[in-house]
């Protein structure tokens, strides 16, 4: 049986429309405007004052700059060795400790699963962190920017929780034809939560992909640095000359501009490229942790 809406019901979804309508295209358009002023001429930038919705004097110059750029490439090699294998041993340790602490037959489960929690509120700090990683060897070394956040407690308690909807029988069964623990989690549990699966995938790489901070404190070699720390070299303190080689001195500003606007569109595409790949588990991995206690 349909129920005619009344009046205010549609005036009210109509407002509630207009208002996300609106709210999206404040959210969108600084994305925008930096995708537009990337392919815009230099000088019509500077000089321009307030919105602009296409690009004026379209150019891919500033582009082509950026990618003669050695440290862009070597940020971009650095950044994809660092989500790859940060990523990968996130999923394992997560999923191994996930695991072992959904089990129902886990002594001090309980205690161990606090220990986790209080990290999320309290931890060693900065100073304390830095010279432990410095006194096991790590220092300015790509395993800085890895072993330290190998598991997030945050992520290890959403996917626990996603391995305890995972019908005790199928793992009893399983167990019975010779299973081990092993077999068990790789080829049952894994499988049947594969939007959790994805989800951390997801928080984990994004995270990796975004992260400057530690390498600003733990690297020293520049050919190390992640493709975050060059943009915001960049950005912050204006070292856009190496980019500008053969640009005539009056041009160098204007020029200057558009690189920043082209550096965080070519740091930014890869997430783009990535949340439309696992967008139909997003909703129902996050919301596994959100129903579940």
């Amino acid at each position: 049986m349909i129920t005619k809406r009344s009046s205010g019901e549609k005036w009210f979804d109509a407002g509630n429309v207009t208002f996300l309508f609106i709210l999206s295209c404040v959210t969108l358009y600084p994305f925008l405007y930096v995708l537009i002023a990337s392919f815009s001429d230099p000088a019509w930038i500077v000089k321009t004052r307030g919105l602009i919705l296409w690009p004026q004097g379209f150019t891919l110059d500033t582009y082509k700059l950026v990618f003669q750029n050695p440290s862009i490439l070597t940020g971009y090699i650095n950044s994809i060795i660092l989500v790859v294998a940060g990523t990968s041993l996130n999923i394992l340790m997560t999923s191994l400790g996930a695991y072992a602490l959904s089990r129902q037959n886990v002594m001090w489960k309980n205690p161990i699963m606090f220990g986790i929690v209080f990290t999320m509120f309290f931890n060693g700090g900065l100073i304390p962190t830095f010279l432990l990683v410095n006194d096991i060897g790590l220092l300015n070394s790509r395993l800085a920017l890895i072993l330290p956040v190998a598991m997030s407690a945050y992520n290890l308690i959403i996917m626990r929780t996603a391995f305890m909807g995972v019908p005790v029988s199928l793992e009893e069964s399983a167990k019975l034809d010779g299973a081990n623990d092993f077999t068990v989690l790789f080829r049952i549990v894994l499988p049947l939560s594969l939007p959790v699966v994805a989800v951390m995938i997801l928080f984990y790489g994004v995270a990796h992909w975004n992260a400057w901070f530690n390498a600003l404190i733990y690297i020293r070699a520049r050919d190390l640095y992640p493709l975050q720390l060059i943009l915001r070299e960049i950005l912050i303190t204006n070292s856009t000359d190496s980019m500008m080689t053969g640009v005539g001195g009056g041009d160098k500003m204007p020029v200057g501009e558009t690189i920043k606007y082209a550096t965080i569109i070519v740091a930014t595409i890869p997430v783009l490229c990535l949340y439309p790949m696992l967008q139909k588990y997003f909703v129902k991995g996050v919301m596994i942790g959100a129903i579940k206690g």
